[in-house]
C-alpha cells in the first residue's frame, strides 16, 4: 500500500469525501438493475404484458415498445432508490462529518490519502440499533485506487479505534448487491449475522435485501 496515508477527516475535506461516496453507490445501480430483472416478478410481468399485447395487437412492435418501456420505467426506479439513499446519508451525517463523527464520543471518521488526494473513506460510531456494539459506515475507495488493500487498511482502523475503545464487535450493513464488499467484510474476519429486506414498498416487492455483518473482536483477540 505505497503512497497511502490513512488521517482522521479535516474540514477541507468535505466536498471530496461526498464526491467519492456518492459516486461509489451510483455504481451499483448496474448491478441492482440487474437484481430486479432476476426477480420472478419483473419476470411475470414483463412476459405478461408481452404476450397480453401480442395476442390483442397482432403487431410485434407495440409488445417489444411496452416491455423497453416498462425496462427504462424499472431503471429509473433503481436511480430513485439510489439517489434518495444518497440525499438521505448526505443530510443525516455526511453534510456535517465534524459535528456527527470528531465531536460525538467513541466516533471517529478518516479518510485514506494518495500523494495529497483523498481516495476512500469510513466512518464509525456507536450503532443506533445495537449502541453496545460499534458500527462501520460510509466505507468507499475510488475506482482508480481499488485493489491496493486501502479498504482492508480502513476495515483494520476500525477494528483497532472500536477494541480501543471496549467494544466488543464492529457491525455493518451492506445490500445484495454489493458483492464485492461482502467478500472483503468475510475476508476481514466479518460473518454475516442477518439479512432483511428494505423498508421500502418498492425494494419489498423487488426483494432488496440489507445484511448485517458483525466483527466479534473477542473471538479474535482470543486467536491472537
Amino acid at each position: 500500500m505505497a503512497n497511502i496515508q490513512i488521517r482522521k477527516y479535516r474540514d477541507e475535506d468535505a466536498e471530496i469525501v461526498k464526491e467519492i461516496f456518492t459516486l461509489g453507490m451510483s455504481e451499483h445501480v448496474p448491478s441492482s438493475f440487474t437484481h430486479i430483472l432476476k426477480q420472478p416478478l419483473t419476470q411475470m410481468l414483463l412476459m405478461c404484458t408481452f404476450c397480453a399485447l401480442i395476442t390483442s395487437s397482432k403487431s410485434f412492435l407495440l409488445p417489444v415498445l411496452a416491455v423497453t418501456l416498462l425496462l427504462a420505467g424499472f431503471r429509473q426506479m433503481v436511480i430513485y432508490m439510489f439517489n434518495k439513499y444518497i440525499e438521505t446519508s448526505l443530510s443525516k451525517d455526511l453534510n456535517n462529518i465534524s459535528e456527527t463523527y470528531l465531536q460525538q464520543k467513541d466516533s471517529c471518521f478518516w479518510v485514506a490519502e494518495s500523494e495529497g488526494r483523498v481516495v476512500g473513506t469510513v466512518g464509525c460510531l456507536p450503532a443506533e440499533s445495537a449502541p453496545e456494539f460499534m458500527e462501520l459506515k460510509r466505507m468507499s475507495v475510488r475506482r482508480s485506487h481499488r485493489g491496493m488493500g486501502i479498504a482492508k487498511a480502513l476495515c483494520r482502523i476500525v477494528a483497532d479505534f472500536t477494541r480501543e475503545r471496549g467494544f466488543p464487535a464492529v457491525i455493518l450493513y451492506t445490500s445484495v448487491v454489493q458483492t464485492d464488499a461482502q467478500k472483503l467484510y468475510e475476508h476481514m474476519g466479518y460473518t454475516k449475522t442477518r439479512e432483511f429486506v428494505v423498508p421500502e414498498l418498492a425494494a419489498k416487492i423487488l426483494n432488496f435485501t440489507l445484511f448485517e455483518y458483525r466483527l466479534d473482536l473477542q473471538q479474535n483477540k482470543e486467536r491472537d
